[in-house]
Formats: C-alpha cells, structure tokens, sequence
C-alpha cells in the first residue's frame, strides 16, 4: 500500500494561480471561432465573445492570459488591428495555415475578452519583425492615462481608461520562430527593447517576461542570463531587467518526427507520453539550477508558458491548424505537469497550457455553435482550488513502478496545499493503465472530519466528442474512508483524483 505524508504545519511555498494560466495565439480555430465570433454570427456572445466558451471559462477560475502568440506575435503588428474593423489590415497567417488573418480580434477585443473572463493580461510583443518604436507605442497606447499621440489614438477608438498589462512578453521563442537569433544577440535586444516597457503607473507595474530557452537548451538560458545580468550599475536589487524567463517544452512521444496519433496509441507509447512529461520536472531542476547562480532568492519566475501535448492533427484537418483531440492520456500529462508545477512553486510563477481552444492541448473544442469540454478540462477544473494556496510538505511512499520495455514512471504523482479555509486539497494521479493503487493519506497531526472528493478516470484512450460530450467528466469519488490520522483510498487504474479534507 503507498502512503501519502502530509506534514500540515510546513509550508513550502506560495501557488500562485498563474500556475493555471492559458494560452491563445492566432492559430488555426483558437480565437476565430473558437473565443471570438462575430456578432451577428448567429453564435450566441457577448461584444463577439462565445458565451459558452467564455461561462466554461469562467468555471476554471482562468488566472491570466497570454495572446497574440506564439510564433505569430512575432509577425504581429498591433495597429492593424485597432479602429474600425473594415479598415483594419488583411494579412496571411504565414506561420499557421496560410490563411487570411482579418485582424478583426486585436488589442481592444483581447481585453474585453479579459475583462469577461476576469483574469490577468499577458502580452506578447514583436521583437523578431517588430520595432522598439513600435513596441514602446503600443505600451504607450494600451497604459498610458495622460496627453499623448496613442494614448488619444486609444480614446479615438472607443476606450477612454487605459488598459491594464499585467505582463509583457519581449520576444517569442527568438531562439526559432521569432528570428533564429543567438543567445547573445536575444539578450542585447532583450536589454534594449525592454528600457521601453514603461510602466506608465508606478502603482502598476508591468511584469517583464524575457524569451527563455527551448527545452533542454540550458546554452541559451546561461548565455542570456549572463548578458541581462551584466549591470553597468549593479546594486542589489538589479535583476537582470526582468521579471521572468520563459521556458516551452512540448510532450511529443516519439519526438517531433513521430508525434502520433491523438487517440489511436498502444500501451507502449501511453507511458512513453507520459515518461516525456515528467521530464518537466528534470528541465525546471536544470534551469532553475542556472537562474539560481543568478538569482539565489529566487525573484525571477520561471514562466512555462507553453506546455502541453503535441500530437499530430486530426484526420482530414488544415496541418496548419494544430487540431487535436484531446483523451485521459492528456488528462494525466495536465494532471503530472500541474503537480510538478505546484512542487516547485518556489521558482515556477506562471504556466499556460498551449492552447485555450481547439489548438494541441485544449480544455474546450467547438465546432460551429456546439462546445464540449475536454478531458483536460476537468482536471484544470479539479485542481482551481490550488490557486493561491501554500504548498504544503508531502511525499509518497512505497509506489510501484509502471511502465513498458525503457519507459518506466512512478504509478503516482502528487501535491497538496493548504487553502485559504484552512481546507487542504491533494490531487493525485495514476499514471498506471493496469493497476489500482491502495493509499493511505497520513497527516502529521490533523485528524480530518470531512472529505469531499472527484474523480476523472475512463479508458486510456477515451475522448468526448459531440456526437457523446460527456463520456469524460468529473465524477464524485465516494471511494473514501476517514481515518484518526487522515483517509483512505483505492485509486483506480488511469484516473485522477481531487480530494478535498477539512
């Protein structure tokens, strides 16, 4: 039987809830039709936003919001997309599909998207296309509350009160993408971009996020940390101009070559998927590692801010487009990867799941006015409650193996943290496809008087689709017995588990 310490009375660590973040580029059907309709489309929405969409939203207690990309912020020029919509710029989306980009969702539509779904903002800047100019104006257009050309322009085009950027994004992946630049040659750029990110309200700054390695690339996170920190006038609370290094690591089974079917696996490449996920926890260990020569107290976060599966797309789809379905196997990569996040909440300060809707990973697919939500989906909805919790001190004990030919992991993963109510909430997976685990929970000193708990579990394979939504949801998990020194359970086979102890 595994046992589950939990020692109540040790805080390890503060979750911020941006740990729960999203992603949504302009990406194949994320934002058109996925976030964003027109109004008149017939698709019920508020100023062109999916009601559905934005309610299920919601229900996540979605924390922030990365946008416009991804590679394609890169390529983003926010003043085609500002003013009257028939006049906004046409493009082609070069990156994703070659389609035309009408630029009818910009600057002003992504914060009323925000401003619905209540979370914080997080946007990308153009360093790979783009100009400081151009980047200092659209600070200046979006935060400035004064007299000046944007800040007039801004009012010229209906929003009299300044937006509110709560991060800034200079460059994206401009290790590929956004310019295929040396880590040198980023960082200076980095160095001089960033001078013009001004915080327009000193009350309000703005949260500098500077573009981080790919992967395991730890060349590129030394290289430019090296340059960000060479201070001309170092004092001691010079850190690096930053707020933040990215980080973006894809699960992808057999590599970038062989992704794989979303759906049509075997049990092989089920722990193959999932032995590539833990890696997460290996890639934070190495770069935190780097930032800590650097950074000992740790005031720079580490922002994953593109994570998740990556599989190939669905049959019959645009290759561009990055449409993927969604099973209990990218339930558990989100359930693994959302603990290992938390566990290492001392250094990782936001995480988005790549993507909102309908793109590699989504909690949400749609198609024409029907929604339906995903396996991840639920586990986002199982874990809310860790958002700005303490992580509280655990460990697992005696947990077998599992795991085919070289692809081996722990059967369970865990976290638990310590709300606000004095509740505390642990959320365990099983990463077996054969085997249900016995666990007894084992607090330090706390004897539990309730226990509420769900569960996630289906076949390894096993998606909603439209034609049968609900054949993965969150069901209550009566599994449960109270213990004098915590509870116990038996956790099923492929399955996760939310348990919620006051």
């Amino acid at each position: 039987m595994a046992k589950l310490y939990i020692n109540e009375k040790n805080k390890k660590g503060h979750i911020n809830p941006e740990i729960y973040g999203h992603f949504s580029e302009h990406l194949g059907r994320c934002i058109y039709e996925g976030l964003y309709v027109k109004e008149d489309s017939g698709i019920p929405n508020v100023n062109g936003m999916r009601t559905d969409v934005v309610e299920a939203l919601k229900e996540l207690k979605v924390p922030v919001l990365r946008w416009p990309g991804g590679c394609f912020a890169d390529e983003y020029h926010w003043m085609d997309g500002i003013g009257p919509k028939e006049n906004r710029k046409k493009m082609i989306n070069t990156h994703w599909g070659g389609v035309l980009e009408d630029n009818s969702f910009g600057t002003h539509e992504f914060f009323e998207l925000c401003r619905q779904l209540g979370c914080k903002t997080y946007v990308n800047g153009n360093v790979g296309s783009g100009t400081v100019r151009e980047m200092s104006e659209w600070m200046e257009y979006m935060t400035f509350d004064g007299v000046s050309p944007m800040a007039d322009l801004r009012k010229e085009n209906g929003h009299e009160e300044p937006f509110k950027v709560d991060y800034f994004g200079v460059g994206n992946e401009n290790w590929g993408c956004g310019g295929n630049m040396t880590p040198e040659y980023y960082a200076n750029l980095y160095r001089r971009y960033q001078t013009y990110v001004r915080d327009y309200k000193k009350d309000e700054p703005v949260r500098k996020i500077c573009g981080g390695p790919n992967s395991d690339d730890t060349d590129w996170t030394g290289k430019v940390l090296a340059t960000c920190f060479a201070s001309p006038h170092p004092d001691k609370d010079f850190h690096g101009f930053m707020d933040g290094l990215s980080l973006h690591y894809y699960t992808t089974p057999g590599g970038w070559e062989e992704k794989g079917s979303a759906t049509c696996f075997d049990e092989k490449v089920w722990y193959q998927t999932l032995y590539k996920a833990l890696y997460m926890e290996e890639l934070i260990r190495m770069h935190g590692a780097i930032m800590d020569s650097y950074d000992p107290e740790k005031k720079i976060g580490l922002i994953v801010d593109e994570w998740g599966t990556w599989f190939d797309v669905e049959p019959g789809t645009n290759p561009g487009f990055l449409y993927q379905q969604n099973t209990m196997r990218d339930a558990l990569v989100a359930a693994v990867s959302l603990n290992i996040f938390n566990k290492h909440c001392d250094r990782v300060k936001m995480a988005c799941i790549a993507q909102m809707v309908n793109v590699l990973q989504a909690v949400i697919l749609t198609e024409g006015d029907k929604m339906l939500l995903t396996p991840t989906y639920h586990v986002f909805h199982m874990y809310r409650g860790h958002q700005d919790a303490e992580l509280l001190d655990s460990e697992l004990v005696d947990v077998p193996k599992a795991g085919r030919e070289e692809y081996v992991v722990p059967s369970l993963k865990e976290s638990v943290s310590m709300l606000k109510d004095g509740s505390i909430l642990a959320t365990i997976a099983n990463l077996s496809i054969e085997e249900s685990r016995d666990v007894e929970l084992v607090f330090a000193e706390r004897q539990p008087k309730e226990v509420k708990a769900t569960i996630l579990t289906e076949k390894m394979n096993a998606c909603n689709t439209f034609d049968e939504p609900d054949k993965v949801k969150e069901a209550v998990f009566e599994d449960v017995t109270l213990t004098d020194r915590g509870v116990f359970f038996t956790i099923p086979a492929c399955s996760v588990v939310s348990l919620k102890i006051c």
